[in-house]
């Protein structure tokens, strides 16, 4: 039977793990502030479930309807499910996190940040 999860890809590297929910996490590179967003697997698609920011800045503002809570401001971004995520990564600032049941580590734990542009879809290995 199929094990469900998220591929990560870079070029000629690829990695895989087994969960259907986690937190993408990083810090902004100018203002220096927290953004999380929890996905789901759903239907071969990554479902953006709520976003988190824990202040706000140039460009950072709260959506409406965002509510303040334990010093960060959740909200719901109105997006269908996403095929794939493409993150540009740099040497030149903090990584993202990914985070499984509450533990997060950098993404450099399966891709290096040397590898450029990282793609995460939801996958399955047999």
């Amino acid at each position: 039977m199929p094990v469900l999860g998220i591929c990560l890809g870079a070029g000629a590297l690829h990695a895989f793990i087994a969960t259907t929910q986690f937190t993408l996490a990083w810090t902004h590179s100018i203002e220096k502030i927290r953004w999380e967003e929890d996905y789901r697997v759903v239907g071969g698609n990554l479902d953006l479930t709520e976003a988190r920011v824990r202040g706000s800045g140039a460009g950072m503002e709260p959506p409406a309807g965002a509510v303040l809570r334990d010093g960060a401001w959740h909200y719901r971004p109105a997006l269908p499910p996403q095929a794939a995520l493409h993150l540009a990564r740099s040497t030149y600032v903090q990584d993202y996190e990914v985070c499984v049941d509450g533990v997060c580590g950098p993404l450099a734990n399966w891709i290096p940040v040397s590898a450029g542009t990282t793609t995460v879809m939801a996958c399955d290995v047999p």
